[in-house]
């Protein structure tokens, strides 16, 4: 037996009912879902944050029954810095004295950059029953299939590539950056071991076409979107700062959107995490609704703390339950843009009944 409700757009959607008459009791609501061939207790991902990065914070998101983890990225630029301050140490003052050789540091002792991410993989693998997925941010092409290797064998259940690129080079075309990266992410996919997700912007010239092309280039998951922090101006110093800020539940449309459009265009093997703009139960309903997988969370258990995610999985419970879902798997991709009937409510459409709506607003 069936429902429905209004969909995106107007569109109805069908949802299903108990077919016995009886209600759906929400601790009786499954939450468990697949996410790069992982099994998940809870469509929740803790995204990379300090709190991933942290023993203590590592230990509250398990307790909290959180169903996946990523860690901080590993950045290439790091470990290159490292490199480039320990080789300049090491030169300083042993042309001038012989004894400067006593002073040099043991290589072996040090713990490089590297070596504090292995062993905070390490200790989040012995701290979570949830699968930990290690980040990786890098520049290079032997940085990339270097470190993806490096994670994979280190007990990574699955690697997430932090694709983090400002197009800022006029002399370089939007084909020829794609290309490289889709070459980039064919390599790391093929020699990581592990499943790999790619961790996209929203500014790809043909978004629908891009992600395809990930998709064929290996990639077993796509998580929808990368947020890109913009620069401020400090005006006393007349120098620019970095800024960080938390997303906000407004911040979902984008993301939502994308979900929705790409997931019926992917193949089913293929997994989509949505990240940006989820802070209530309600939001992740929504997320689930248009073909996502797991929703990613940083700003919201930052601003909440990990104990967020029990009060988040009840609400998302308690909505599933009323509205006749047993589980987040009946309602997946019930409004993607395969389901709703009118699927142009997701791409142009929208566009005009948005501009309207802020006309009412202006009365």
């Amino acid at each position: 037996m069936t429902a429905t409700d209004g969909g995106p757009g107007g569109s109805p959607a069908k949802r299903p009912v108990a077919g016995d008459g009886t209600s759906i009791r929400p601790m009786d609501v499954d939450l468990s879902t697949r996410y790069l061939g992982l099994s998940l207790a809870s469509p929740i991902v803790a995204a990379a944050s300090p709190l991933t990065g942290d023993a203590d914070g590592l230990r509250r998101l398990g307790d909290a029954g959180v169903g996946a983890v990523v860690l901080p990225s590993l950045f290439e630029e790091d470990m290159l810095a490292e490199d480039v301050g320990l080789a300049a140490g090491l030169e300083e003052g042993s042309r001038v004295f012989h004894e400067a050789r006593e002073y040099f540091p043991d290589l072996a002792a040090e713990k490089g950059v590297a070596d504090r991410y292995l062993a905070n993989l390490e200790r989040a693998k012995g701290l979570l029953e949830a699968p930990v997925i290690a980040s990786l941010n890098a520049t290079s092409r032997g940085g990339w299939t270097r470190y993806a290797k490096l994670l994979g064998r280190a007990g990574a259940d699955a690697l997430e590539l932090n694709v983090y690129f400002v197009a800022a080079d006029a002399s370089r075309n939007a084909a020829d950056i794609e290309a490289e990266q889709l070459e980039l992410m064919s390599a790391v996919c093929r020699d990581a071991g592990v499943a790999v997700a790619v961790k996209l912007s929203p500014f790809y010239t043909a978004m629908a076409n891009f992600a395809s092309a990930v998709a064929s280039a290996g990639a077993k998951g796509l998580v929808l979107f990368n947020r890109f922090y913009q620069p401020d101006v400090d005006l006393d110093n007349m120098t620019v700062l970095p800024r960080a800020s938390l997303s906000r539940s407004a911040d979902l449309g984008l993301p939502l959107r994308w979900t929705a459009i790409l997931r019926p265009i992917l193949p089913e093997d293929v997994s989509l995490g949505l990240t940006s703009g989820v802070h209530t139960g309600h939001d992740i309903a929504k997320a689930v609704a248009v073909g996502a997988d797991v929703v990613m969370m940083a700003s919201e258990l930052l601003a909440e703390g990990p104990g967020r995610v029990q009060a988040l999985e009840s609400a998302l419970r308690e909505w599933l339950a009323e509205h006749g879902y047993g589980s987040v798997s009946d309602l997946r991709g019930s409004v993607s843009a395969a389901s709703v009937e009118n699927p142009e409510a997701f791409e142009r459409a929208n566009y005009t009944k948005t501009l309207r709506s802020l006309e009412r607003l202006g009365r």
